[in-house]
């Protein structure tokens, strides 16, 4: 009687794994591409459109070049830096984007350092920056 118990559970658990799905191994390759040409940077967030000058602050740029965000950013590890959420589409900003590829004219905006007014401090990667840091 114990041998035909054994073997009757023997027999339901190989049911089980006869049964059973087979696992499937799945591949996930994401491409990104190169970083988007835009004259004052790009939102850190798909689809990476283009942002409008005042959007980001002047620490996001060395030399007038865009330091990169999300995916592409390229500036130090501890990095935060401040953006004008007012300018983002997330917070309302229905406003004109700059076109990609098209370059900054920094003669048009002489006083960037002193007429940027940042709401938000974000690191490279889109997040808000709630500690207290530094760029």
């Amino acid at each position: 009687m114990r041998l035909l118990k054994c073997l009757c559970l023997l027999a339901a658990a190989s049911c089980l794994f006869i049964v059973s799905p087979s696992l499937s191994h799945a591949q996930v390759s994401v491409t990104i591409g190169p970083a988007p040409v835009c004259p004052y940077g790009y939102y850190a967030y798909p689809p990476y459109d283009c942002a409008p000058y005042g959007y980001y602050g002047p620490t996001w740029f060395v030399n007038g070049i865009f330091i990169g965000a999300g995916p592409w950013f390229h500036g130090p590890h501890d990095f935060h830096g401040w953006v004008n959420r007012h300018y983002d589409p997330h917070y309302g900003y229905r406003g004109a984007l700059p076109p990609r590829g098209g370059h900054p004219d920094w003669n048009q905006h002489p006083n960037f350092h002193n007429e940027f007014h940042g709401s938000e401090m974000h690191d490279g990667h889109g997040n808000v920056y709630h500690g207290h840091g530094h760029n």
